[in-house]
């Protein structure tokens, strides 16, 4: 492989299917393509991610490997990526987490020579409060043999106490969009809405969703509300919550388009940190949508409340913002929120921040 590519172990490129961090991967790695970078993507064959592809074919910007959920897959991977000049290891892949990271943290080539070795981490605030709660977790050893921690957000909490675990350099990679992929559409009459929600049904989401969502639902029996992702089915929801599974990533502007407004609710941990924008809130301010966001700290680092972006305390707060809310305004926040996405997040800036950490590394280390 040419000395600028990247051997990238992740969850998967090709499907988002119980995946939040595809769009985050695909945003940055073509980004980060169209800036010279040659990537091969290596994800396991797991969760039925393969049988649920929404890219049907590998996409131009990468090289995608798919291997077996078997631990002797891995060996050959690992000695061909050693020949990247950079390889990452994602948190979250998923299976064999604990032993890719351990291999990627001390990775050399056959000549004793070392790409550079990065840690991307994905979802900081569980990665860290997992670490902070085992001292003897493996992968405390080896966020010091890492050449660097990049993060999808978090911000200087995050920062700080990766420093603190003994990080040679931490820096935060924000989500971000995609302007060819993430842009204004025509409305469609299935998602017409007053409000919608995006987001798969998980441990520490779901009483944040009940928290914002499901009790401005129930605050405001009048409006009609929908409710995309998976494992939803069988929730208990109030009458005027309609369920739509799970929404492709190919449906996504649409869905944005056609809400009234878009809620943005932040998984506990990410709420607690404060820093870390979901990649929902990029794609529907992208799209022209009317953002609502649970609050957290931060905000206004990426969007300024009030004028971009609305902000609410709770449940009571989404349907006081519902019951205020009239077709102009959302529009007028939809366009602002556009502007400052287009201007300030699109994934080709984030990917300039990328290129600039690793040229430095590749600086330092020759």
């Amino acid at each position: 492989m040419p000395p600028r590519s990247i051997a990238f172990f992740g969850s998967s490129l090709v499907s988002a299917y119980w995946n939040g961090a595809a769009t985050y991967y695909r945003g940055v790695l073509s980004a980060l393509h169209a800036r010279g970078f040659a990537v091969t993507f290596y994800e396991p064959d797991a969760y039925d991610r393969q049988q649920h592809r929404d890219l049907a074919e590998d996409p131009g910007y990468a090289r995608v490997v798919v291997y077996p959920n078997r631990p002797d897959a891995l060996a050959p991977l690992l000695e061909e990526a050693a020949a990247a000049g950079v390889v990452v290891k994602a948190s979250g892949v998923g299976v064999f987490d604990a032993e890719l990271e351990e291999a990627v943290s001390t990775l050399t080539r056959a000549d004793g020579s070392a790409p550079l070795r990065i840690f991307w981490d994905v979802d900081a605030p569980a990665t860290l409060e997992r670490m902070r709660a085992d001292p003897d977790d493996p992968a405390r050893a080896c966020v010091p043999r890492y050449d660097a921690v990049f993060t999808y957000g978090g911000g200087p909490p995050v920062v700080a106490a990766y420093e603190a675990l003994g990080a040679r350099r931490c820096v935060p990679i924000y989500n971000a969009h995609d302007p060819a992929t993430h842009r204004p559409a025509p409305a469609q009459e299935r998602f017409a809405c007053d409000l919608c929600f995006l987001g798969n049904r998980l441990p520490d989401r779901e009483a944040r969703v009940d928290a914002f969502f499901t009790e401005a639902a129930r605050l405001a029996p009048a409006k009609k509300f929908l409710l995309g992702g998976s494992g939803w089915h069988d929730a208990d929801l109030p009458e005027n919550v309609h369920r739509l599974g799970h929404v492709g990533t190919g449906d996504h502007n649409a869905l944005n388009a056609s809400a009234l407004c878009v809620l943005n609710i932040s998984r506990a941990s990410m709420a607690e940190v404060g820093f870390s924008p979901a990649t929902r809130v990029f794609e529907a301010a992208a799209a022209g949508a009317c953002l609502v966001t649970d609050a957290w700290v931060g905000i206004d680092t990426f969007f300024e409340p009030g004028v971009e972006i609305l902000v609410a305390e709770d449940g009571a707060g989404v349907a006081a913002i519902l019951a205020d809310l009239r077709p102009e305004r959302a529009r007028d926040i939809g366009d602002a929120a556009r502007a400052r996405a287009l201007r300030d997040h699109t994934y080709t800036q984030r990917a300039v921040t990328v290129e600039a950490q690793l040229d430095e590394l590749a600086e330092h280390a020759s």
